[in-house]
């Protein structure tokens, strides 16, 4: 709450009294709000089990500095600015609090927790790690800071900075590493920061909120499944679920092609497919900004390319062709015949690769983690028995199902959403948020939606518009009852923004009205698909 201007200069009689006491209310509340329980030095004697301090200080306002590290690029992009902004908000004056976690003799999660010195909206905000990375997500942390928010963040248990915390490296022999990478690190650093926040400001948080991509964003689902009471709104993106098919299938291009190097295709040929694909499919607006707006809906299929004569930079050979339906269709059980976990959406071609080479990240997952070799040769993958067995190794700590009824009874709210040129087929996780509900009955029908943004790639970026206030979007949510079925969200270039469009809950998409500005949300209106 921010103090009032002035007090009223003249009244009388109750009018007077009432504004007098009105005025007098918000003072107090402002002063409960900013008034601190202990000081930030003292923090660092708190009882936090299983935990070292290492660093507890005042942080100047404007002074903060995020390191820079390998996903600085990622985080520091508009469309993963956890408030919607086009630039990075200076920070207002907090207290630092940075501590090591050791639940496991071979546990040393880094966590940090930062709480406003002034201005503190009563809330908590978790922020999600992204991929293997053992790096704390800063940029999130800065914009929550910012916004009110007491948040924090945690390395998972591994820090990327050594060659050790690289990849999936960390896994090797250490199962303790594992678990706290799966749930542990982040649900101890939940427990740590609601520890903290209610030391140091003398109430609880009033909400929790959680916000992840990627695996933040399965961190999200797991924090749900797993501890449904740590967080009473989480924002989900883009979460690969169940994670051992998810790098299944982006293994799968590289597999096929090692194996069959008639299945090589080119980018320049995958590039003719995308321009292909794009003329067939997108409307006069995705056209215009470079991306197909309902992929499930495009009927266009790479046999259209064939070459009826020798091969051309302007046709698909037979093979080629193969190829491209392969990798649409995602790796098939030879045993059941199922698909795996489908390929990428049409409009995604850019980003296909049958290079036979295999997918960094992973592989890691199949080498460290499940079958804990970092010599195991990714071309001897069986597509039956490997799969199920890296799924018995990992599953149980990383799968998510689709029973998070408790979570939703609690009074959580989930909000996931994907980008449809991610590699990660967002008609995938569609089918699992229709799971989710199903499972959930009358209790999930108002508790969870799925945002689904055309153009966008892995979390950020592409052509979307791709940048909106996931913060903005889970407190509305949860504190006035306002599920998003629709969000205003924005393409930012050079910090400026230059289009806006609503983003739809779905099975709803964004159409346009025929008649507006291209370039303006207000020209679109959200509509159920016949």
């Amino acid at each position: 709450m921010s103090r009032p201007a002035s007090l009223p200069k003249r009244s009388c009689g109750l009018s007077r009294l009432l504004s007098l006491l009105v005025a007098g209310t918000a003072l107090a509340m402002l002063d409960t709000a900013d008034a601190h329980a202990t000081s930030c030095a003292d923090l660092a004697r708190s009882a936090l089990p299983d935990a070292t301090f290492t660093t507890v200080e005042t942080v100047p306002a404007g002074s903060w500095r995020p390191p820079q590290d390998q996903l600085t690029h990622i985080m520091s992009a508009p469309g993963m600015n956890v408030a919607g902004h086009p630039t990075q908000a200076p920070n207002p004056a907090f207290c630092r609090v940075a501590i090591t976690l050791h639940p496991s003799s071979d546990s040393r999660i880094r966590t940090e927790v930062w709480l406003p010195l002034k201005g503190w909206n009563g809330r908590l905000l978790g922020v999600g790690n992204f991929g293997w990375a053992g790096s704390l997500m800063y940029y999130g942390m800065a914009t929550g800071v910012a916004e009110g928010y007491a948040v924090a963040s945690t390395d998972t248990g591994h820090d990327s900075s050594t060659p050790e915390g690289q990849g999936g490296r960390f896994t090797l022999g250490h199962p303790e590493k594992m678990v706290d990478y799966a749930y542990r690190a982040d649900h101890l650093m939940t427990v740590a920061a609601k520890a903290l926040i209610r030391n140091f400001y003398g109430r609880k948080a009033a909400h929790a909120y959680w916000i992840g991509c990627s695996l933040g964003g399965l961190e999200g689902l797991i924090e749900a499944r797993r501890y449904p009471d740590d967080y009473d709104g989480i924002v989900a993106g883009a979460p690969p679920n169940p994670i051992v098919n998810f790098n299944a299938e982006q293994l799968w291009a590289g597999w096929m092609s090692y194996h069959n190097p008639a299945l090589r295709v080119s980018r320049d040929k995958f590039h003719l497919l995308n321009t292909a694909v794009m003329n067939a499919c997108a409307s006069p607006v995705g056209r215009k900004q470079g991306f197909v707006d309902e992929p499930d809906r495009c009927t266009f299929t790479p046999e259209q390319l064939r070459c009826r004569g020798k091969d051309t930079a302007n046709c698909l050979t037979a093979n080629e062709v193969q190829a491209a339906n392969n990798i649409y269709q995602g790796p098939l059980d030879p045993q059941t015949h199922q698909v795996i976990f489908p390929g990428p959406a049409k409009g995604s071609e850019d980003g296909f690769s049958a290079d036979g080479r295999p997918f960094p990240v992973a592989l890691d997952l199949f080498r460290y983690a499940a079958f804990q070799n970092p010599d195991w040769d990714w071309t001897t993958l069986k597509w039956d028995t490997d799969i199920q067995e890296a799924t018995r190794r990992v599953g149980p700590l990383l799968h998510v199902d689709d029973n998070l009824t408790p979570f939703f009874r609690h009074g959580g709210r989930l909000l996931m959403y994907i980008g449809w040129n991610d590699g990660h087929n967002p008609e995938q996780l569609a089918g699992y948020y229709q799971a989710v509900q199903r499972n959930a009955g009358p209790v999930g029908a108002d508790a969870v939606r799925l945002i689904v943004i055309p153009g966008m790639g892995h979390c950020y970026g592409g052509a979307a518009c791709d940048t909106f206030s996931k913060l903005g979007a889970i407190d509305d949510w949860v504190s006035h009852k306002q599920a998003p079925e629709q969000i205003i969200a924005a393409r930012v270039d050079n910090g400026q923004v230059v289009r806006t469009r609503p983003l739809c809950a779905w099975p709803k998409v964004a159409r346009y009205d025929g008649r507006g500005n291209m370039d303006d949300a207000g020209s679109f209106g959200c509509v159920t698909p016949e």
